[in-house]
């Protein structure tokens, strides 16, 4: 008896009922990591990826959820992409630039495309992933989104608990000469042959070496602009195409819910190229200091990040990191890219930001939720009384208009306005409330 017992044991242990009691968000952090694939001439940034992690360990109706790292660990790989060297003559050149006599396949922080994520605070984070756009099948063309797989065990059995697939994104288009700006990487260092001290045969060089950049920490040499300063003001009268480095044409790095749902483009929230270098000669720090979602012409203080931080920086909810929920910048969900959605629809179910309060409390909770928001029960009877004023009428569909074309009007019950009930509000639930007004037979859905 005591035999069965244990295998029961272990088959539950094993099994996703038992996985169930975690769940596992991760993340990278820009939403797109640019990079070098030539570095024998100039270089702007080398491979260079992060993945950030958080675990919740499910609530039930007695015990909140929480925010765990404590006898647990996490560990990393991209199935498909098992090595970069070849793919990049990155190693080739790394000591010359960077000084890092560097083992085949290993960053600059010294991790691998496997490996260990290492525990910060109450998350889980691996820097310097040296990820190329190249899988093992095919190294011609670029998969710039490619989806990691994150394995959570406990540390003391070593029992797998969850999984979680990232995209962890590349891209190596930014080259300056794929896009049709400049005939040769050659070229572009001779025309700095002018500046002091500057010899443009003396490659490969590093561009932050001269001009500094956040990005890399690198402080560069007095008296000379950030590189971020010296390229969007050098390029800003020349065109105002953010693909045309960021990070290309092909690989559009803005993908997500703006972009898709609301018409966003680059310069809604970074303005033209041009504003972009002459606010850092009057002060912002680039990297540092970007657009902020709190800001009054956005989504206001009731979604600002934590003072002093940036999205990919801030943490609300529960100790959960913005991006846990919502994706990271530039790849906010429900992402026009399927893989971004992939981590997301794992969880709960669908796409869109990770809403379903269950997921993590085991209940549906009755207080309020992230951002002040009602608890999921504010929905009473049927779907679609948006304005939460009792009855279905035209009051509701100008409310849900004014909410999807960026009218600033505040869902106070978002499960009521998912009329069709499908996790997210979108335009389906427009359709589908137009539908029942207008008596084309369309039945709205009773409320959880």
């Amino acid at each position: 008896m005591k035999k069965v017992l244990l295998s029961l044991v272990i088959v539950l242990a094993s099994s996703s009922l038992w996985a169930q009691r975690y769940v596992l968000m991760g993340w990278n952090d820009l939403g797109m990591h640019c990079s070098n694939q030539d570095f024998s001439t100039f270089v702007v940034l080398p491979p260079f990826n992060n993945v950030h992690a958080q675990v919740v360990r499910v609530g039930d109706a007695l015990t909140p959820p929480a925010v765990v790292t404590a006898n647990l660990r996490i560990t990393y790989q991209i199935p498909g992409n098992t090595y970069s060297v070849g793919k990049t003559n990155f190693w080739d050149y790394a000591f010359q630039i960077f000084g890092a006599n560097l083992l085949p396949n290993i960053g600059l922080t010294g991790n691998g495309l496997t490996g260990e994520m290492t525990k910060i605070d109450n998350n889980f984070v691996v820097t310097g992933i040296p990820i190329t756009p190249y899988t093992d099948a095919d190294l011609v063309h670029e998969d710039p989104f490619q989806l990691g797989f994150l394995i959570l065990y406990d540390s003391t059995t070593n029992l797998t608990l969850t999984t979680a697939p990232p995209v962890i994104p590349v891209s190596n288009e930014i080259n300056c000469i794929s896009t049709g700006c400049h005939a040769s990487p050659q070229g572009l260092l001779n025309a700095h042959d002018a500046e002091g001290g500057f010899n443009p045969a003396n490659t490969p060089i590093l561009c932050a070496t001269c001009h500094s950049s956040n990005a890399l920490n690198a402080p560069g040499k007095p008296g000379l602009p950030s590189l971020s300063e010296a390229i969007h003001k050098k390029h800003g009268g020349l065109t105002n195409d953010c693909y045309k480095c960021h990070p290309g044409p092909n690989t559009q790095c803005l993908r997500d819910v703006m972009k898709n749902q609301h018409g966003f483009d680059c310069h809604t929230c970074h303005g033209s190229v041009t504003n972009v270098g002459e606010t850092i000669s009057s002060g912002r720090i680039p990297w540092l200091q970007e657009p902020q979602c709190g800001a009054t012409s956005c989504h206001g203080a009731r979604y600002a990040e934590e003072p002093g931080k940036l999205f990919r920086q801030s943490r609300g909810h529960g100790g959960l990191f913005c991006s846990a929920c919502h994706g990271e910048p530039h790849a906010i969900v429900p992402s026009g890219n399927a893989r971004d959605n992939v981590a997301n629809i794992y969880i709960q179910g669908y796409a869109g930001t990770l809403n379903r309060c269950d997921i993590c409390h085991g209940v549906v909770p009755t207080g309020p939720g992230p951002h002040g928001l009602p608890s999921p029960n504010c929905c009473v009877g049927k779907r679609g009384n948006v304005n939460v004023t009792g009855i279905v009428d035209l009051g509701d569909l100008s409310a849900l208009v004014s909410y999807l074309t960026g009218g600033a009007y505040v869902l106070p019950c978002p499960e009521a306005a998912n009329v069709n009930g499908a996790g997210i509000v979108d335009l389906s639930d427009l359709s589908a409330l137009v539908s029942y007004l207008t008596g084309g037979g369309y039945v709205l859905p009773n409320c959880p």
